[in-house]
């Protein structure tokens, strides 16, 4: 363990029974937002369609967490996926000819880890740009290059090129996928579960030009926000465990022989681990976080692919040669601290908290009765938690080296099945 000062952040627990009070205070108001805006080009003059009034659906008896899952998706079959956004709500768009270093700019002045990507030449949606995208070019950049010619590259590499990058690396990009605003949530849901961009831009069309307008973007903490708010009185029949229902990933009692990982198949890092090592793993495995442990495989913290570009939003490429010890303590103030839960918590105790915070992902531990409370037990995604409600026959879209590009295989069902449900953009292959 490192012998910095650093202190990490609180683990934030949940507790089990869905009534408990959690152990952090925190108020869901926010001020009034900007209306729809978009940054280095325009996405058309449409005016936003009224959305209905969503009424919580009337449930007349005790349920059964089946009979509950199966009320949820009744519920998401009933809304749109326009449904999911309030009355007012800010939109970044990013021209695909801005340089990376000034999209980066607008990404953390709005807060924002992703945004759609607009050709204003051909005047249509042209993909997503993400973090990961980010963590994609500071991987190739920096196996191909010096610490200075890496930094002039991903801050000169305009946004339309990153498709090559992540083509030598063999990696996906963020799939075209697109569905229009008032399409069944239900039906949205599956695609976000099959795309690993973990996001979906809702594109209309423009009743005076016929063009394409992008309206917002349907990520998977908006929907199960929406659904924790709106279905609290079917959320509090979710009681069966998250342990019991398989959901997230969990170490296995016997790892994989030619891994020194004691933890697999989770990926791990320590406060003496190198950024860059980590930033490897995010680039490699197509993940967003990794749990910091001690010797004991205590987690102490997690380390974020947004704390990778906080570290080069100032064009400090070289910090990426620092311990995660050393990066955490730049992290900024705002951190909401590592959110924990133990393999006995409820799903009901999951969408409690997602109703009253912004949760990303679960660290599952130990609780208090094991020989080592705190101990890393296994990782829960949002992905995760949206599949259960799903169903586990949608397959999880994969990312990382060597995963299949999403558009290519649902391209291939729209042909079997002669329906087409979603908009499919220009292949990028």
């Amino acid at each position: 363990m490192s012998s910095s000062s650093h202190a990490p952040a609180a683990p934030i627990p949940i507790s089990s029974p869905p009534s408990s009070s959690l152990h952090r205070n925190t108020s869901t108001s926010r001020g009034p937002r900007r209306q729809s805006t978009s940054t280095g080009t325009s996405s058309g003059g449409l005016g936003r369609r009224p959305s209905r009034v969503v009424h919580p659906p009337m449930v007349p008896k005790i349920l059964s967490h089946d009979e509950a899952v199966e009320a949820l998706r009744s519920f998401l079959r009933e809304r749109s996926s326009y449904d999911v956004f309030p009355v007012s709500f800010r939109l970044i768009v990013l021209d695909t000819t801005l340089k990376v270093k000034k999209a980066l700019e607008v990404m953390l002045l709005y807060n924002v880890v992703s945004a759609p990507l607009w050709n204003t030449a051909e005047a249509k949606f042209a993909g997503m740009f993400t973090v990961q995208d980010v963590i994609h070019l500071i991987q190739y950049y920096y196996h191909t290059s010096s610490w200075e010619g890496a930094a002039a590259d991903v801050e000169q590499i305009r946004l339309f090129r990153i498709r090559e990058v992540e083509k030598t690396l063999s990696v996906p990009p963020p799939p075209l996928l697109s569905v229009h605003p008032l399409r069944p949530l239900y039906d949205a849901c599956r695609f976000l579960i099959r795309t690993h961009a973990r996001r979906l831009p809702l594109i209309d069309k423009d009743t005076q030009t016929n063009g394409e307008v992008v309206i917002s973007v349907l990520t998977q903490y908006r929907v199960l926000k929406f659904i924790a708010t709106n279905c609290r009185d079917i959320t509090q029949y979710l009681t069966s465990t998250l342990q019991d229902l398989g959901i997230g990933t969990y170490v296995s009692p016997e790892h994989d022989s030619n891994s020194e990982n004691q933890f697999y198949p989770i990926a791990t890092a320590t406060m003496q681990t190198a950024v860059f090592d980590v930033v490897h793993m995010f680039s490699e495995r197509g993940i967003s976080a990794v749990p910091i442990v001690d010797d004991n495989g205590k987690v102490l913290d997690l380390y974020e692919t947004v704390d990778v570009i906080t570290l080069v939003r100032n064009g400090a490429y070289q910090a990426l040669d620092l311990t995660i010890a050393q990066a955490l303590k730049q992290r900024t103030a705002d951190f909401p601290g590592v959110v924990t839960c133990s393999p006995k918590s409820s799903l009901s105790a999951v969408f409690s908290l997602i109703r009253m915070r912004r949760v990303h992902r679960l660290v599952v531990v130990a609780g208090p009765e094991d020989s080592q409370p705190g101990r890393l037990v296994g990782i829960i995604s949002l992905s995760d938690i949206m599949r259960s409600l799903m169903g586990n026959d949608v397959p999880l879209g994969g990312s990382g080296i060597g995963a299949v590009p999403i558009d290519r295989e649902l391209r291939e069902e729209a042909a079997e099945t002669g329906h087409e449900p979603f908009t499919l953009g220009q292949s990028v292959e």
